[in-house]
């Protein structure tokens, strides 16, 4: 005979009430705390870009077309203010200016930073402590960086100058001279930004996988044709962002010409920015100060709007 086993009595027996689910009105209160509380700690940004970006960006598109001075009430003006920035002698010296110094920026101050992450990303020792050299200049002040090269590009007793007379090589003027003064601020600039750009190569370079190399190596492929076959496809995405980032960047440079030359010599450096600084706090035109902002932001919209366009359909057709 088969022995069964004895049941519990059925008092013994636990009941578990089963929990009804919360109502579907409770979740939805929930989620709309939750959503609240989100839109609570994103309207503290929203406001201070209210505040600080688009107000006065709307403010400005405005003032460029009033007579406006401080403590003054504005008088419309429609176009003049944009028709006499145009009949500015300084108008087409500062737009040449700039459109040169974004040009040599972009051959000296890409390639550069390029360069430099490809070493980092070889490096098998020290590899922290080269990070932290290549992005002190970021972390200096930028007036700081600008007076420190003011001194060493000095004529007389400026470090760039002892140099070359210790090497026995002729000197130079350099921030001094009207034909070397814009190279000069473009080597300022470089040094000065170029340690994020670094990183950020050697973060798009750290993760391309280590196969495609090898693949490359097996096929006989050089060390230029690895970087030309394999390097540069798979960062294209990162070098076009921070091409496009870069030209917007120094089609505004400001502090250097500022700092270091003053805009000279003979308007050799007066860019567009500096020259909207001189509207405003020099001449006292606000109303023209405005315009020639206004032309800088058409100008980089419309760049920017056509990079990635281009760059887009680039994408699609490959």
């Amino acid at each position: 005979m088969t022995k069964t086993a004895a049941r519990p009595p059925a008092e013994a027996i636990a009941v578990h009430p089963v929990q009804a689910p919360p109502p579907a009105g409770g979740r939805g209160r929930r989620r709309l705390a939750d959503q609240a509380r989100a839109y609570g700690f994103l309207l503290g940004g929203l406001v201070c870009f209210a505040l600080f970006s688009w107000y006065p960006a709307i403010r400005a598109v405005v003032i460029a077309f009033q007579k406006y001075t401080p403590g003054s009430s504005p008088e419309w003006v429609g176009t003049a203010n944009f028709t006499r920035v145009l009949h500015d002698p300084e108008f087409t010296a500062a737009w040449r200016n700039t459109l040169t110094f974004t040009l040599l920026a972009l051959v000296i101050g890409f390639a550069i930073p390029f360069l430099l992450a490809l070493v980092l990303n070889e490096l098998r020792h020290a590899k922290a402590f080269f990070r932290v050299v290549v992005y002190l200049p970021v972390m200096i002040p930028p007036v700081v960086s600008a007076l420190l090269w003011k001194w060493f590009y000095d004529p007389g007793a400026g470090l760039a100058n002892e140099a070359l007379r210790f090497a026995h090589l002729p000197t130079s003027n350099w921030s001094n001279g009207a034909d070397t003064a814009l190279v000069s601020l473009v080597i300022v600039a470089t040094w000065a930004n170029m340690g994020g750009t670094v990183l950020i190569y050697l973060a798009a370079l750290q993760s391309i996988p280590g196969e495609l190399y090898e693949a490359a190596e097996l096929d006989g492929a050089s060390l230029l044709q690895r970087v030309r076959h394999v390097t540069i496809p798979q960062t294209r995405f990162v070098i076009l962002m921070l091409m496009l980032l870069q030209i917007i960047a120094t089609m505004q440079v400001f502090t250097e010409p500022f700092v270091i030359t003053g805009g000279g010599p003979e308007n050799a450096t007066v860019t567009v920015l500096y020259l909207i600084y001189k509207y405003a706090f020099l001449y006292n035109d606000f109303g023209g100060a405005c315009a020639l902002s206004v032309m800088l932001l058409v100008l980089l919209g419309a760049f920017s709007a056509l990079y990635l366009r281009l760059t887009r359909s680039g994408e699609d057709d490959a």
